[in-house]
């Protein structure tokens, strides 16, 4: 009883502080108090889940409130064979991490340091005393999910599959599917798959080298060699990825793909898997689609306010083209989804054309092209006419007779929107004068183009003002007029993987097709005639935009120069 009532009181303690705060109400902790009574949960954390208060807010107050020390993990370096005492099990169990031993005693970075169970567990487990200290559960989570690497277990796992010489991988090692369904290669892969989508990997690549397996991740658009596995495991996997993604298991000379779907706890994770043949064996690209990022709605995209105005007023249009240009990999189908997404697929039919179909939408009817059976981007916007479509979604203009359907439909009551290979906005307008459309169709079809590029966000948690190279400063002087040495940069930490970066974010350039601009396609004006014009228009260049981003503190003058540089 005694113990009941000074969990009461501290209770009331706590709630007392917050409620002096002004960052809960007295009818807030109640209700919360009366939850933790059903169900476990501590009030504190019951207020966060329902976004009253923030995991920081409730970190700092536990500190005040209990007298227990507290720790950022911000900046906090984890030794390895410091966390290998502790499972990852162990560690996400009781929301703990592992941060240094002082003789006999382990410091631990706990999200709940009162709970007893958890810290006589831990001791039990190894045979050091618990000095807890209290932090942040979100940042002891991601510590976890940044630390602890699969690397041990995978080799393991890799160690129990049955060995095949280098030299017969070399001569076409042929696995069956029941062997490859055993479970140290299934477990391994699932684990490489897992890693991969911890770790914000947009594609995971198993690359056979001479000598070894070559595995990296590509996270942020920059690949990084995770690990090295040995040759005479690789058959098995590769057999392995063949069964999940439906190819054929004895192919091996022709390029194959397929998807798969992937399941890590409640979480359900997409792949476009690719397979293809190289001089030291098959090599296999795994591509991981995030649902969470394809249909992000248009304002977290990286547009600056008058752009994304722009933008959503060629979307309004009922009738006419919107391009998107870019180099692979800069964001356009992504922006493309997201335009689709805002679109009212009630009132109107919205059809797709892709190569393939990476996400499915809610409401909007999509078809993937498949050249072996004739089903090409051109044959699909033919079809699509016959369907009655209000708009078109078509994934690339890659020839001329898909350029000549897209225009067509776009001058006959359809909004038609597509990629395009350009560098930059102007640069559309000659891709289709280049693909055989006719300058009177250009400046008749197309309402607007939209430029991009994705450069890589400053990481929050380590950003710090540093001197930067002359040509970094000068080229943001020139730009923007104002002089600056120093600009914000990731120093490196925890939880961007000592990279400095932590997601991406689009640069974008925006042009509405104005009676200026088309008297000047009809003319044959210049690339740089069409662009100045654009500008006194009020058109953000890509460079320009991406300087705004680095005044912003967004991003850093070392991406925009890698991203936006271009030679032609």
């Amino acid at each position: 009883m005694e113990q009941v009532s000074n969990e009461k009181l501290l209770r009331k303690s706590l709630g007392a502080m917050l409620i002096e705060a002004n960052l809960v109400s007295s009818l807030e902790w109640e209700n919360a108090a009366g939850l933790h009574q059903g169900d476990g949960y501590s009030v504190g954390q019951i207020l966060v889940d329902n976004k009253s208060i923030s995991s920081q807010q409730l970190a700092v107050f536990t500190s005040l409130q209990s007298g227990m020390p507290f720790i950022g993990l911000k900046r906090q370096k984890f030794d390895t064979e410091l966390l290998s005492r502790i499972p990852e099990r162990i560690a996400r169990q009781y929301q703990a991490i592992p941060l240094e031993i002082k003789g006999e005693t382990l410091v631990m970075a706990m999200a709940d340091p009162k709970n007893v169970e958890a810290i006589k567990d831990l001791e039990i487990l190894t045979r050091l005393k618990i000095e807890p200290m209290l932090s942040i559960l979100q940042d002891i989570l991601e510590a976890i999910d940044s630390n602890y690497r699969a690397s041990a277990e995978i080799e393991k796992q890799l160690s129990q599959i049955p060995v095949h010489s280098q030299r017969s991988f070399s001569q076409e090692t042929r696995v069956s599917a029941e062997a490859v369904a055993g479970a140290p290669v299934v477990r391994a892969l699932d684990l490489l798959i897992a890693q991969a989508v911890r770790d914000r990997a947009s594609d995971l690549h198993l690359e056979p080298q001479e000598d070894r397996l070559r595995v990296r991740n590509r996270i942020d658009g920059i690949l990084h060699e995770i690990m090295s596995l040995p040759l005479n495991v690789y058959p098995s996997m590769i057999s392995r990825i063949k069964i999940m993604a439906g190819m054929n298991i004895a192919e091996r000379r022709r390029p194959q793909d397929g998807q798969i779907t992937f399941h890590i706890g409640e979480k359900e994770i997409d792949i476009r898997a690719a397979i293809s043949n190289t001089v030291h064996g098959e090599m296999a690209v795994l591509r991981l689609l995030d649902k969470t990022f394809a249909f992000r709605p248009l304002p977290q995209l990286g547009f600056l306010p008058d752009s994304l105005e722009k933008y959503r007023r060629m979307l309004k249009s009922p009738f006419g083209m919107i391009l998107m240009s870019g180099p692979t990999g800069s964001g356009k189908t992504t922006t493309l989804y997201a335009s689709v997404n805002q679109l009212d697929s009630v009132a109107t039919n919205i059809l797709t054309i892709e190569d393939p179909v990476e996400y499915r939408f809610k409401n909007i009817s999509q078809m993937q092209v498949n050249p072996g059976a004739g089903f090409t981007f051109a044959s699909g916007l033919r079809a699509s006419m016959r369907l009655d479509p209000d708009t078109i979604l078509v994934g690339e203009i890659r020839d001329s007779e898909t350029a000549q359907i897209a225009v067509q439909a776009a001058l006959t009551g359809h909004l038609v929107m597509s990629s395009v290979h350009a560098n930059d906005t102007a640069g559309v307008i000659f891709r289709l004068l280049d693909l055989g459309i006719e300058p009177f169709l250009i400046a008749s079809a197309l309402i607007g183009i939209v430029a991009q590029r994705m450069v890589r966000c400053i990481c929050p948690r380590c950003g710090r003002l540093i001197k930067t190279t002359s040509d970094e400063y000068l080229a943001y002087e020139r730009e923007m007029g104002e002089a600056r040495q120093e600009f914000l940069y990731g120093s490196g930490c925890n939880f961007c993987a000592n990279t400095g970066y932590q997601g991406r974010t689009g640069i974008y350039e925006v042009m509405i097709i104005t009676e200026e601009i088309r008297r000047l396609i009809l003319s044959g004006a210049s690339k740089d005639e069409i662009h100045a014009t654009s500008v006194k228009e009020g058109l953000v260049s890509l460079w320009r935009d991406g300087m705004i981003k680095i005044g912003m503190g967004i991003t850093t003058p070392f991406e925009v120069i890698r991203n936006v540089f271009s030679v032609a």
